[in-house]
């Protein structure tokens, strides 16, 4: 039987006694000397061992006051030999009590803190899932909602009853009761072109399935294709008329320069006559028109002249005035043509369709902001699938619920205001204290 020995050498957690500094982080945790920790708690074990903490007892357990000797105690207790030192070490008993080798009673609920893990059973089915499979077999479903009466409504004619107020709360005013608004009665305006309202949840139509019909596929890829040549042929002919725009600009700009150079050229020329670089030519002197009395025929001839001016500008104002007259009496003859064509199209509309179009709106912009277009509901040819499991998820259902809201004429199509402004107060202390008089 081989013999168990101590390990040879020292034991100690390894340390570095000269170190200069603390800073670096592996300095904290590296090479730190704990020899006083150590042989500290070391200590605090021994203590703990013989009987307690010397430092946590009370004098009168450490120390015995002596009054007078007493000379029986050494034949009380006659001198001893020593022993063994195995029979010191079994002799030695610790004040700490030892671990109970008895298994611990039901009832104590004393743990390590550790919870064992519950593992559920999934080999077999209850019987009450049993039952509830077999009820479902059969065609019978439970219903899971709980269809409750409300209890309280707010719009109600009986008033609630309310607690009585303390006589001390007797000069509060009375709590109104809310008014029930007139728009709560109404019935919401949709803004499909025909007036018809749209249904919350829109049926789509058959090109829109995951494996759709050839002919109905065809059809309606089509017509988006045509919609999107048409949307990009209206941004490249804004983005046309954008880039004329600038050149024009760009051209103005140019001779609005030019003309000013041109300007300043003028100026110098004129400036170079002061200077004494006049023509021949240029130094002919101009006779002043004396002013005389106007004979009585030159006044008869302004005279005519103006009259005949006031005749033009009121024949004038007259003919302005019976075409205006003529294109009142055409615009009220179109107005009523366009009203007789929108009352059919209207009948046709409520003839052939029972619900509106979230497509085609009457309005599509409300000032600066415009109502949000509706997602394509369509995939192209090459992401066709023959399968559920193989679609890719598109499209977003909080905006998709916001936009049926606007449509439908359930919420108003402008950005909320928070808050509004208010003026600007300013603040100041009123000097008042100042005013005060001196006793006589």
């Amino acid at each position: 039987m081989p013999v168990i020995k101590a390990p040879a050498g020292n034991t100690d957690a390894p340390s570095q006694y000269k170190q200069p500094s603390r800073k670096g982080k592996k300095a904290w945790r590296k090479n730190v000397d704990v020899t006083d920790i150590t042989k500290g708690l070391d200590q605090l074990n021994t203590q703990r061992i013989i009987g307690g903490v010397i430092a946590e007892k009370d004098s009168a357990d450490l120390f015995v006051l002596d009054v007078k000797g007493d000379a029986s105690i050494t034949k009380k207790f006659p001198k001893i030999k020593k022993g063994l030192k195995s029979d010191e070490i079994l002799a030695a008993r610790s004040a700490v009590p030892a671990v109970p080798m008895r298994k611990r009673p039901a009832h104590d609920k004393t743990t390590d803190g550790v919870l064992p893990v519950k593992r559920q059973r999934k080999e077999y089915v209850s019987g009450k899932e049993l039952s509830r499979l077999k009820r479902v077999a059969d065609g019978q479903h439970d219903s899971t909602i709980d269809i409750v009466d409300a209890a309280f409504d707010p719009w109600a004619d009986e008033p609630q009853p309310e607690p009585e107020k303390a006589v001390e709360l007797a000069f509060l005013p009375q709590k109104e009761k809310p008014k029930k608004p007139k728009t709560l009665e109404q019935q919401s305006i949709s803004l499909s072109a025909n007036g018809k309202p749209i249904p919350a949840v829109y049926v789509p139509k058959g090109g829109a399935s995951y494996n759709p019909d050839f002919t109905e596929y065809r059809e309606r890829l089509i017509e988006e294709s045509e919609k999107a040549v048409e949307a990009e042929k209206k941004r490249l002919a804004e983005l046309e008329a954008e880039r004329i725009k600038l050149e024009a600009a760009a051209r103005s700009a140019a001779e609005a320069e030019a003309a000013e150079a041109r300007a300043d050229l003028s100026e110098w020329e004129d400036d170079s006559a002061w200077e004494g670089f006049e023509s021949a030519g240029e130094e002919l002197s101009v006779k002043a028109k004396r002013p005389r009395r106007k004979t009585q025929a030159e006044r008869n001839r302004i005279k005519r002249r103006k009259e005949e001016e006031r005749r033009l500008k009121h024949e004038a104002a007259m003919k302005a005035k019976n075409a205006q007259a003529e294109r009142i009496k055409q615009i009220a003859l179109e107005v009523a043509e366009k009203e007789r064509q929108l009352a059919l199209e209207k009948a046709e509309f409520s003839d052939a369709e029972e619900v509106g179009d979230d497509e085609k709106l009457r309005r599509k912009q409300f000032g600066r902001y415009r109502l949000p277009e509706k997602d394509l509901e369509l995939v192209l040819p090459d992401e066709l699938q023959d399968s559920l499991r193989l679609l890719k998820p598109e499209g977003n259902l909080l905006k998709d619920r916001y936009r049926s809201m606007l449509v439908r004429g359930k919420m108003e199509a402008r950005r909320k205001i928070p808050y509004k402004r208010l003026a600007k107060t300013k603040i100041t202390e009123k000097w008042t204290y100042k005013d005060f008089q001196l006793p006589a």
